[in-house]
């Protein structure tokens, strides 16, 4: 199998993995959605060994994500589960934390919506979810590079675009989470912490 190689996985592990050290201390169990090409997973279980990674994604994803596991060789990152966040079928029992990076602005809106609520059937009480990405806030870009990132998405599909911090934020509070952090991260992303109460 070929393992695909991401250079923003690259870029931004070492910053997200500062963030998840704090805020996933006391986790185990973490279900990663859109694993995408699996390079987070190794590189945060290996430093995290306390977690168990679930890597999830599209099932065409999946031969990359295996491998990058089957040359990590780490114990504590399982196989990736086939998840389409549009769907009603979610993995089998809960986690203590999900993470996600890169998802929603590839995602449709709906997508995201149905994310956020299956996350609310499945994370449990007390539990921390992680959001990385780029956002708007008050409905305006951050930067010139995100104002052209954004329409570099809608140009390859309508359905894509950068996501509003607010209306992330009222899905989340639906599903009885808090939020807990907004990080600012570097190229203007940002890493959302919200904990469920």
């Amino acid at each position: 199998m070929t393992r695909q190689f991401s250079a923003a996985c690259e870029r931004n592990r070492e910053p997200i993995l500062a963030v998840l050290q704090t805020v996933f201390a006391d986790r185990r169990r973490v279900l990663e959605i859109g694993s995408g090409t699996g390079q987070h997973a190794v590189f945060f279980a290996a430093r995290m060994p306390h977690l168990v990674w679930q890597t999830s994604d599209l099932p065409g994803n999946h031969p990359g994500i295996i491998a990058w596991q089957q040359e990590a060789q780490l114990s504590n990152v399982l196989p990736p589960l086939a998840l389409d966040t549009g769907s009603s079928d979610w993995p089998q029992g809960t986690f203590d934390a999900v993470f996600s990076a890169n998802t929603c602005h590839i995602m449709a809106w709906q997508e995201v919506r149905a994310m956020f609520a299956g996350i609310g059937r499945i994370l449990q009480a007390g539990g921390v979810l992680c959001i990385y990405g780029p956002f708007n806030y008050n409905g305006a870009f951050t930067s010139v590079s995100n104002a052209q990132f954004d329409a570099s998405l809608r140009a390859q599909a309508a359905h894509m675009g950068i996501r509003d911090f607010e209306l992330m934020n009222r899905l989340a509070g639906d599903q009885g989470f808090v939020l807990e952090a907004d990080n600012s991260m570097p190229a203007n992303n940002r890493l959302l912490v919200w904990r469920r109460g």
